[in-house]
Formats: structure tokens, C-alpha cells, sequence
């Protein structure tokens, strides 16, 4: 039984949300400016112990307030402040936590929200919640990893920095299978090319075109003709399913790295169609080489098909890289894929799809030296 102390408290908890409740816009100003004044700097069990164990329940109304009332401004100052106070006590690690940690999408949803309202209401927390939501970028959540790209999309315009931390995470977001979580990350991708990590994010793009070989396990081995029949029926399979939107992918463990390969060739490809700058850039950083060895990963259909309508592209923009892979292949093989760069990958062999891997092709030279067909 609880004693006669902790009755007392208890019934001035419940006398407290229930004004609150029934409270108008003075009252609850009057309250909120009250708990500033009372609870400020407090610790969390000091704020527990104010609130006879009970302070969270004045933090969900406080929340779900600010929810209803942010967008007409009703004592926003007083409520960030009042949450202010909750997040002093127990940081806003504790709020990122939560949602990494909620098993419910509606609480995952809260979490979201606060925190989005928290740095955009009050500058001082601004850096501490984009650190946060970079933090739960690794997650194994799809639900959250979308939550927080979301949010960071939200607050990057005023964060304005990006810390080059990001720049993993974010490129690791590439070898998901859920497509609703990758395209958020392609988005804050390409968001984030307008600032200081374009660098690094475009170097990091092409490296994962590449994933290196001791990352990559369950390679299948060459045995026989038959193995190659199996893998063509299979790629074939592929194709028809990716006309029906349904791309699929032979399940091994290197799949996360077949994943963001195939992912990295596609933004790559949305990049150098969008911006003539990107691509130069990207040329410089042996795109061309990469995007081939993509093309000749017999592994992954996904990742041959999508790699080569990207080079397809710059091969049809740059007269230097139609030079280039021209004599890196051989004119035979060159003129068979130009001929349907789309099903290319169901048309070559293992000799072939050898010479697209082991290709020397290395583009060099300025900016100005990357001239363009006249695409009239």
C-alpha cells in the first residue's frame, strides 16, 4: 500500500494534469511558465520524484499539445522550453533512443516529431538531434532508417553543415532491400552534393561500384556448361521480373554489397543526367572503370543492367569515353552492347564479362578536355 506520502503526492499529480486538462490557453501559459521556473536544471529523478513518478505523463500532453498548436504559435516559446526542461534532465540522446528502440510506429512517430520540432524551435539543440538521427541511421529498422532521413532532410537547410560522419551511414543506407528506405537516402544523397561532403559522397558512390573481394563471399565457382545455363535461365528470370517492377536478386551473403552497387550505379546514372558538372567530376574519379566492372558481375543481374544504362549515358555524352570503352572492349563487343545496352548483361559470356572486369580504362585530363557530343 502506498504510505500517506506518497497518496498526498500522488493526488497532486492528478489535481495538476487535470487543470491542465481542463485549463485554457491563460491557465496552461501559467503552468508552463510555473514548471520552467520550478523544474529548471532539475535532474530526471528529481523531476520523477516532483512528479510522484508520474512526470511522463505530463510530457506526453505537453507534446501532443505542441503537435496541435506549433503551426498558429500558441505558447510555442514556453513549450519548447518546458521540454527543454524534460530533455536537460535526460538528454536527447534519451528521445533518439526511443525511437530506434519502439516496437510501436505510432511512438516511432512521436519521436520523430519532437525531435524535428526540438531543433527547428530552439537553435540549441539543433546539433544535438542531427548528431542523434545520424547515430540511428545503422539501425536495423527500415521504419526508423526512414524516419530519420526524413527528419535530416527537414533540418539539413538549417543545420546548413554536414559533419563528413555522415558520409558511411548514409552510404550504407544503399545496401538495404527496402526501396521506400533507399530512396530516402538517394534523396539526402543528392540533397547533400550542394554541400562540403560532395566530395567524399561522389568518391564513396564509385567505390561501391567496386566492392572489394574480400568483402564478397559465396562466389559461385565455374564448374560447367550447366552452371552457365542455369545462371542465363536465372537472368533471364530476373529481367522478366524487373518489367513488372519486381526486381530480384540471388540470396548469398554478398547480397547487402550486390544491393548498394546496383543502388550506387542507379544514383550515379540519376546524377550525370541531372547535372553535366557531376559527371565530369565523376569521370575523374573512374567512373567508366568501375561502372564496367559492375557490368561483368555475373552475381548480380541487377547490378550488370543498371551499370550499364548508366555508362550507356556517358558513352552517348562524352566522345572520350566512347573512345575509351570502345578500345577497352573491342569493337564486336562494343557494338553488341550499344545495340541494347538494357539486355546487354543476358548476351555476354564469362570471357566477356572477364575483359568488361579487368578493364584498364582510366579517363584523364581537365574539365574542359571532357567534351561533349553535340546531342542535337
Amino acid at each position: 500500500m502506498a504510505s500517506s506520502k506518497e497518496e498526498v503526492e500522488i493526488s497532486r499529480l492528478m489535481s495538476f494534469l487535470q487543470e491542465w486538462d481542463n485549463g485554457t490557453k491563460a491557465v496552461r501559459h501559467r503552468m508552463l511558465n510555473d514548471f520552467i521556473n520550478t523544474n529548471k536544471g532539475k535532474t530526471g529523478p528529481e523531476l520523477e520524484l516532483q512528479f510522484a513518478q508520474g512526470a511522463s505523463l505530463f510530457l506526453t500532453r505537453l507534446t501532443a499539445w505542441l503537435r496541435l498548436t506549433y503551426m498558429v504559435g500558441t505558447c510555442l516559446t514556453e513549450q519548447l522550453q518546458a521540454i527543454g526542461v524534460f530533455l536537460s534532465a535526460t538528454s536527447v540522446r534519451n528521445v533518439a533512443e526511443c525511437l530506434a528502440n519502439a516496437k510501436l510506429e505510432k511512438t516511432q512517430e512521436q519521436a520523430q516529431i519532437l525531435l524535428e520540432l526540438l531543433a527547428q524551435g530552439n537553435p540549441k539543440y539543433q546539433l544535438q538531434v542531427y548528431k542523434g538521427l545520424i547515430a540511428l541511421l545503422p539501425c536495423t529498422s527500415p521504419k526508423v532508417q526512414k524516419l530519420a532521413l526524413q527528419t535530416l532532410m527537414t533540418l539539413q537547410p538549417v543545420v546548413k553543415i554536414v559533419h563528413p560522419c555522415i558520409v558511411e551511414p548514409l552510404l550504407n543506407i544503399l545496401k538495404t532491400v527496402h526501396y521506400e528506405v533507399q530512396y530516402e537516402g538517394i534523396e539526402f544523397i543528392k540533397m547533400l552534393l550542394n554541400y562540403n561532403v560532395r566530395k567524399a559522397l561522389l568518391e564513396g558512390l564509385v567505390a561501391c561500384l567496386n566492392p572489394s573481394t574480400d568483402d564478397i563471399k559465396d562466389r559461385p565457382k565455374i564448374l560447367d556448361d550447366q552452371w552457365r545455363l542455369e545462371q542465363t535461365k536465372a537472368q533471364e528470370i530476373s529481367q522478366l521480373m524487373s518489367q513488372i517492377n519486381e526486381p530480384t536478386t540471388t540470396l548469398t551473403e554478398s547480397l547487402p554489397l550486390f544491393v548498394q552497387q546496383t543502388a550506387a550505379a542507379k544514383v550515379i546514372g540519376l546524377l550525370i543526367q541531372e547535372s553535366a558538372e557531376i559527371a565530369e567530376e565523376l569521370l575523374q574519379l573512374r567512373v567508366v572503370h568501375h561502372l564496367m566492372i559492375a557490368m561483368g558481375n555475373l552475381n548480380h543481374a541487377d547490378s550488370q543492367r543498371q551499370a550499364s544504362l548508366t555508362l550507356e549515358h556517358l558513352v552517348r555524352t562524352f566522345p572520350v569515353v566512347e573512345e575509351n570503352v570502345r578500345k577497352a572492349i573491342g569493337e564486336t563487343l562494343f557494338e553488341l552492347y550499344m545495340t541494347d545496352p538494357e539486355r546487354f548483361y543476358l548476351k555476354i559470356d564469362f570471357v566477356q564479362a572477364a575483359v568488361l572486369v579487368g578493364n584498364k580504362v582510366n579517363i584523364t585530363g581537365s574539365k574542359a578536355e571532357l567534351t561533349f557530343f553535340n546531342k542535337q
